[in-house]
């Protein structure tokens, strides 16, 4: 290469010779002129145009699914029964056969009350009846001879009723004084220990019958409606246990508090293995219902604040649906309100209002 000719220079010529190249083969651009040498269009013009045109929107055609829906209820669980037997008859307690936890059948003894004068009063009466018995026959005998007016027989039929009411009354007090278990169960607390003074009323024992086991839980007045007696539930206790159940009793009314119905679920406790107080938690699975599963972020507000989406109508019009939210998935959120299939805007619906038309690019969505 000669000495007076640099490397740079030559990277300048090829430069050159390159845009001189170009400017040969290509287009010249003159400002308002178009490619093909015609005048091109104002930008009010273009404007214009660009507003006589739909807006373009993404439109997906949304399909209605089976939605199973589990209800869960909390609360505790609790005996069928709970029954505190009290004294008919007040008395000191003279013995008590059974202890807390032991398992009684009907009729066992739980309290036996000292007797006290009730045996001396029983022994009265019975005096009381023989002698009324004896005045009766001979008030009878008498009267039926006509030596006897007949109020004075009257009188003696009375003191004669009178006396066998005195003793069945007194033999009913002697039995009042044991106290037996009007149900089967496991004795609980409160329970009357040997020596405690009982009145008329006192508890001596407190029965639990735990077969069957109840859970109650409380529903809200928006589900409550869904529940029938006789459902499936099945029951998980705190203390790891499953059990299956059925609803027994769903409250009529609610609770004037909390706004909330009782309900009771029902579980087999043949071995006893379940125990009243448990903290627990049912799940119902009710029936199934229509409703479609969408994202979240095609909702959108009317002016009036309410939810809902924007759909295709006839002629490519946009229209404003209102949904009710039922619950979230995995995949969205579940909506109900919409027709059983509904070609719902995705792309662009805050861009344009109801009652406008558009273009719309419909999109595939396949049936959940």
């Amino acid at each position: 290469m000669p000495s007076g000719i640099r490397s740079s220079h030559i990277l300048a010529i090829a430069i050159i010779g390159g845009v001189a190249a170009w400017m040969y083969t290509g287009n010249v651009v003159i400002g308002g002129v178009s490619d093909s040498g015609e005048q091109a269009a104002s930008p009010a013009e273009r404007n214009a145009e660009a507003a006589e045109k739909p807006f373009r929107v993404g439109v997906t055609e949304i399909h209605a699914a089976d939605r199973q829906v589990t209800l869960e209820i909390r609360g505790r669980t609790r005996a069928d029964l709970r029954v505190e037997v009290r004294a008919e008859t007040s008395g000191q307690v003279e013995e008590r056969p059974v202890t807390e936890g032991q398992r009684v059948a009907v009729g066992d003894v739980l309290c036996k009350l000292e007797n006290g004068t009730r045996e001396a009063r029983l022994l009265q009466a019975e005096a009381q009846l023989a002698q009324a018995e004896l005045s009766h026959t001979a008030s009878d005998t008498l009267s039926k001879k006509g030596y006897s007016a007949r109020t004075t027989l009257r009188a003696a039929r009375a003191a004669l009723d009178a006396a066998k009411a005195a003793v069945a009354e007194a033999k009913l007090e002697i039995e009042r004084t044991t106290i037996r278990a009007p149900i089967a169960g496991v004795i609980h607390e409160p329970y009357a220990e040997i020596g405690d003074m009982l009145a008329i009323g006192g508890t001596c024992a407190t029965i639990l019958d735990a077969d069957p086991m109840l859970m109650t839980g409380q529903v809200s007045e928006r589900d409550v409606g869904a529940l029938k007696t006789g459902m499936p539930a099945r029951v998980s206790l705190v203390t790891g246990e499953e059990i299956a159940g059925t609803i027994r009793y769903i409250a009529p009314a609610a609770d004037e508090k909390t706004r909330t119905f009782r309900v009771d679920i029902e579980m087999a406790n043949d071995d006893g293995a379940l125990r009243d107080g448990v903290t627990a938690l049912a799940e119902v699975q009710l029936a199934p219902t229509r409703a479609h599963l969408i994202s979240p972020s095609i909702l959108t507000l009317a002016d009036d604040g309410s939810v809902g989406v924007r759909v295709i109508e006839d002629g490519n019009t946009v229209a404003f649906v209102p949904v009710r939210i039922l619950g979230s998935g995995n995949e969205g959120v579940w909506v109900g309100g919409l027709p059983e299939t509904v070609p719902v805007i995705t792309v662009g619906q805050d861009y344009v209002r109801a009652g406008a038309t558009v273009e719309p690019v419909f999109e595939t969505a396949e049936a959940k």
